[in-house]
């Protein structure tokens, strides 16, 4: 294979597994919207219906998008601020082991943002 494949494959590999992981996160935040359950933390202090929305976006929404590599750099902001969120106002007073998989998140999705989503993707960049 030849490098400029692997590295294709690589971002392949580093768009759809943590896109796939974050699914499983915002999958029932997405049934709790549709089914009208609002309730929701608010770190913002917008509101429980806006932050569950805006975690819908960041959770569900974008990781589908940057899944099929559909306007990745995009969809990969939303999702990467949603776990920054996560990790520094959800959790800010918790310890370390509870912000590391958010920080984890939030890094894969800078790192996305930043690459884009290489050749294996509609966007094809």
């Amino acid at each position: 294979m030849k490098n400029n494949t692997l590295i294709h494959l690589g971002l392949a590999l580093l768009r759809i597994i943590p896109s796939a992981f974050m699914l499983t996160h915002g999958l029932h935040k997405f049934q709790k919207l549709i089914g009208g359950n609002t309730e929701f933390p608010n770190p913002l202090g917008i509101g429980q219906a806006p932050s569950l929305f805006l975690a819908v976006i960041g959770e569900f929404l974008c990781p589908i998008l940057i899944i099929i590599g559909f306007k990745t750099r995009l969809a990969a902001i939303p999702t990467a601020i949603t776990m920054l969120v996560a990790a520094l106002l959800f959790h800010g007073a918790d310890p370390f082991g509870k912000k590391e998989l958010p920080l984890l998140y939030a890094t894969i999705f800078i790192v996305i943002f930043l690459l884009g989503p290489g050749k294996y993707s509609v966007d094809k960049k």
